[in-house]
């Protein structure tokens, strides 16, 4: 089984800048593509971006260009940076981690989120 943990959120002042973490652990034998999201208050779930294997990035325009997502394949994490935050980024930040397990099943599998507050 998989297990996907986010950190690093927390309360940031707008303007300031803020790195998630994204650890995937377990019966892993191989891990594809790690894809950030968000959730808002009252708002759908909304993909941010996304980095495969080989370390190629996509974004959504949403991210404005400041959200950089990288990645370290030795330790199986990811990490989202966020410069120029600002209230409306507000949000639960989640990872979802494609995967194939060692029983050679792909799985997709989620964490629990890390809270984003941006406020003064």
């Amino acid at each position: 089984q998989v297990r996907v943990v986010e950190s690093g959120g927390g309360l940031v002042q707008p303007g300031g800048s803020l790195t998630l973490s994204c650890a995937a652990s377990g019966r892993l034998l191989s891990v594809y593509s790690m894809n950030w999201y968000r959730q808002a208050p009252g708002k759908q779930r909304e993909k941010l971006g996304a980095i495969t294997e080989d370390g190629i990035t996509t974004y959504a325009d949403s991210t404005e260009g400041r959200f950089t997502i990288t990645r370290d394949n030795a330790k199986n994490m990811a990490y989202l940076h966020i410069h120029g935050l600002k209230p409306e980024d507000t949000a639960v930040y989640y990872c979802n981690v494609f995967s194939r397990s060692a029983t050679n099943t792909l799985d997709s599998d989620w964490g629990q989120g890390t809270q984003v507050t941006v406020s003064s």
